[in-house]
């Protein structure tokens, strides 16, 4: 027998070496605690696994003696392990159940549901619209250049709306121009200039819808903003005239106003249509009762345009309408606030229904 290694036959130290490591179990709160005591009292080091090697040196008479003792005193130690065991599993299984209780009479917290702006739901209404006649959706860059924004589209080289007091032009040295090359960069200042990319790109007839973020340097009040939103019109084609112009408009009315809707010209001027003429609509639902209310612009595409895009005008001509989104929201739902629609208060929204199906 070697020295310090307890013998099967050493009943005394059996006993003693079991009811320490009864102790350590029973005190054992945690798993890992619990896995100490089965490393030290049962795993191959513990002094009762030495005991086992230690029976190839027990005397023939002696061995089932032996193996008696020693098998009583393990069958002790693992039996305790067990229910140590298992009482701890059940601890951790009802205390897992106790921080998972749902206390069914407890008024949930809710997080409010967000809702789709209007502007972008009306927008998708007057898409919808255009295409159900079979006109085209056309998008542009919300940085121009000038000669879209501008020059093809008839303005002079000294017209009012090229100063900077209402047009944000890019910084040259921003995108790799200088002072003797300039880029000529703008933030346009409506969607027009697609009516420009549409015409030297595309086979005729066109009738292109163009809804679209616009640019001007205005300040945010209750009826302006430096960022709208507009929708514009483009339709050229052999024979075209006020009429279809007038036919279209009034179908757009009564789409997004009601069946009494109905629109009338006032003359105007715009450099990119010849005739022009301000939109005025026929509101039934006005504040204070029916009544015509500006719209937007319109005319007879200027044959100078045409010209600048490569377009035979002997042959070919069209028309043009532009409003704003911004301003079709707020006449259709009473809105009298320009910040109520840009400052992003969810509860705006809310207003139009989750789905934003109440626009």
């Amino acid at each position: 027998m070697a020295e310090g290694i307890l013998s099967p036959l050493d009943t005394a130290g059996l006993e003693q070496e079991v009811a320490a490591a009864l102790a350590a179990i029973a005190a054992a709160n945690t798993p890992e605690e619990l896995k100490s005591a089965r490393t030290r009292f049962n795993g191959d080091k513990s002094p009762l696994s030495m005991a086992k090697r230690e029976m190839k040196n027990i005397p023939p008479a002696d061995k089932a003696t032996a193996g008696k003792n020693l098998g009583a005193a393990q069958g002790r130690v693992r039996a305790a392990l067990d229910a140590k065991t298992s009482e701890l599993e059940a601890a951790a299984a009802e205390a897992r159940l106790a921080a998972e209780t749902v206390d069914v009479s407890v008024v949930p917290s809710r997080q409010p549901a967000g809702a789709r702006h209007p502007l972008m739901v009306i927008e998708e209404e007057i898409e919808d619209f255009f295409v159900s006649l079979g006109w085209d959706i056309a998008t542009g860059p919300q940085i121009e250049h000038e000669w879209f924004n501008f020059d093809a589209l008839n303005f002079d080289a000294d017209h009012p709306a090229r100063q900077m007091q209402d047009t944000l032009y890019v910084d040259s040295s921003s995108v790799g121009g200088s002072a003797e090359n300039p880029a000529n960069l703008v933030m346009r200042t409506h969607t027009s200039p697609v009516q420009a990319r549409v015409l030297t790109t595309r086979e005729l007839p066109v009738y292109v819808a163009v809804p679209g973020k616009v640019f001007r340097a205005d300040e945010l009040d209750a009826t302006h903003s430096p960022v709208f939103n507009q929708v514009e019109g483009l339709a050229i084609d052999r024979g075209l005239t006020m009429a279809h112009l007038k036919g279209t408009l009034d179908h757009l009315a009564r789409h997004m106003f009601g069946s009494e809707a109905k629109t009338r010209f006032r003359p105007s001027f715009f450099p990119f249509t010849e005739p022009s003429a301000e939109v005025d609509l026929w509101f039934p639902q006005k504040k204070g009762g029916p009544g015509w209310i500006e719209w937007g612009g319109c005319g007879m595409v200027n044959p100078n345009v045409l010209r600048a895009c490569g377009i035979d005008t002997a042959v070919y001509q069209g028309f043009a309408f532009g409003m704003g989104i911004e301003r079709t929201l707020m006449l259709r739902h009473g809105i009298e606030d320009m910040h109520d629609i840009v400052e992003g208060d969810v509860r705006f929204s809310n207003q139009f229904g989750l789905n934003g199906k109440g626009c």
